[in-house]
C-alpha cells in the first residue's frame, strides 16, 4: 500500500512551523512533507512520486518566492500523478483574480485566509483527505480513526464493502 502525503508549501519559517504543527495528528497516518518555494515543492513531489507514493493534500500559500501559489497549483492540476489531489490556497494577500484563476484552473478545493483557526484548519485537512482516499483508495479501513469515518463508511457501503464504524 503506497503511502499518502500531505504536502505544506510555505515561504515564512514561523508560518510553516504553525501549520505542521497545527495538523500534526495527521501524520500518524499521512507523513508531512513541506517546501518553501515551489521547485522545492516539485523536487519533493517528484521524490514521493518516484517512490511511489502519493500526495493527497497540498496546502500551499499564494505569495511564494519566484512564483507564485496559484501558478504551482495550476501546474500541478495538469500533471496526471497531481491531478486528483486535494488543493488547499492558505494565504492572506490572493486578490479575487487569483482566487477565480486558482478555482477554475488549479483544480482549487478550498481557501483559507489567514489567519486561521487551528480546529477549522484541522477539519478541512481532514474533510480533504476523506475525499482523496474515498476516490482514489479501495482499502478505506485504516483511515477510519483519522478521517470522517461516517463518510469513509457510507462509501463502503455503497461499494459492496463491510464497514467496522
Amino acid at each position: 500500500m503506497s503511502i499518502i502525503y500531505i504536502l505544506c508549501i510555505e515561504d515564512e519559517a514561523e508560518v510553516l512551523d504553525v501549520i505542521v504543527n497545527d495538523i500534526s495528528a495527521l501524520e500518524v497516518v499521512f507523513p508531512i512533507e513541506v517546501g518553501v518555494t515551489a521547485n522545492e515543492a516539485r523536487k519533493v513531489i517528484d521524490e514521493i512520486l518516484d517512490n511511489g507514493d502519493r500526495i493527497g493534500l497540498i496546502l500551499c500559500d499564494h505569495v511564494l518566492p519566484g512564483e507564485n501559489g496559484v501558478e504551482l497549483l495550476v501546474e500541478l492540476q495538469g500533471r496526471e500523478e497531481t491531478k486528483e489531489t486535494r488543493k488547499v490556497l492558505l494565504t492572506g494577500q490572493a486578490g479575487l483574480d487569483a482566487t477565480i484563476k486558482a478555482v477554475n484552473k488549479a483544480g482549487l478545493n478550498r481557501y483559507i485566509a489567514k489567519p486561521w483557526d487551528k480546529e477549522d484548519l484541522v477539519e478541512i485537512c481532514r474533510e480533504e483527505l476523506t475525499h482523496y482516499v474515498i476516490n482514489t483508495t479501495t482499502n478505506l479501513l485504516p483511515y477510519m480513526g483519522i478521517l470522517n469515518a461516517e463518510k469513509l463508511s457510507e462509501a463502503m457501503r455503497e461499494r459492496g464493502l463491510p464497514s467496522d464504524a
